[in-house]
């Protein structure tokens, strides 16, 4: 299991991951989950993935290797349109899908893998699109500014009441990481470290990249802060007075 989410502001867009992997409680490693594609003043596209590690790793190298093997082929580097890379993305899930599913479903092992896709191609707006396990998506809208994938529960009352399009994105990335620390407290299969990437809107190259790891001194203040936060108006709120 994983977290990732993936918010488009007004200013921009930002992305955010977790890096841990498990099978099982005593087989925990560390694996990115994001994947960064970008030509600058052309495109920038980041994948955010959720799922079987294989699979989408088995998407991300299909994605490399077409705009290499075949520089004729419509590839990632290529298409006019976030959409076309969208379609891109999902076919590229179904055909690892077909190779290795029905060996995994064999071994009784979830090949399912879902994935969010945002950035922005020269010539149109910021997109965002969660590409769903069967190669479908849906695109954000401005009602629907963030998508999250993986253990997504514990991290999502905090985005719903402080994320909209018009947040600053320093406090977009602070509400993020309030965010990651719920899911972290609540779920093991999710932890450090996060990677996020900040994609000023119209800029067409990357605008910040951040590795939180363990000790990191914001994190550890922010996660810290908001625990004590929370206790104290939580004692500051009265009882109901219908157990008196």
């Amino acid at each position: 299991m994983t977290y990732c989410v993936a918010i488009m502001l007004d200013s921009g867009m930002l992305f955010a991951s977790d890096s841990r992997t498990n099978a099982g409680v005593d087989h925990i490693a560390i694996f990115s989950k994001m994947k960064v594609f970008e030509k600058k003043d052309d495109r920038v596209m980041v994948l955010l993935s959720s799922g079987n590690l294989a699979i989408t790793q088995g998407v991300t190298n299909i994605l490399d290797r077409h705009g290499h093997l075949d520089p004729q082929r419509e590839s990632i580097w290529t298409a006019g349109s976030l959409y076309d890379v969208a379609t891109m993305v999902g076919e590229s899930l179904r055909e690892m899908q077909r190779r290795d599913g029905p060996f995994l479903a064999q071994g009784n092992v979830d090949f399912s893998a879902s994935l969010l896709l945002g950035g922005q191609i020269a010539g149109e707006p910021m997109r965002l699109f969660n590409i769903y396990a069967q190669g479908n998506f849906i695109e954000a809208t401005p009602d629907t500014r963030y998508f999250q994938i993986g253990e997504s529960k514990y991290g999502k009352p905090v985005l719903d009441r402080v994320v909209s399009g018009a947040t600053p994105v320093a406090e977009a990335a602070k509400c993020v990481l309030i965010s990651f620390d719920s899911t972290i407290r609540s779920n093991i299969s999710v932890g450090l470290p996060i990677e996020m990437l900040w994609y000023p809107r119209d800029a067409l190259r990357v605008g910040a990249y951040k590795r939180i790891t363990e000790g990191d001194p914001y994190f550890g203040m922010l996660r810290q802060g908001w625990g004590g936060g929370l206790r104290r108006v939580f004692g500051e709120l009265p009882n109901p007075d219908w157990l008196a």
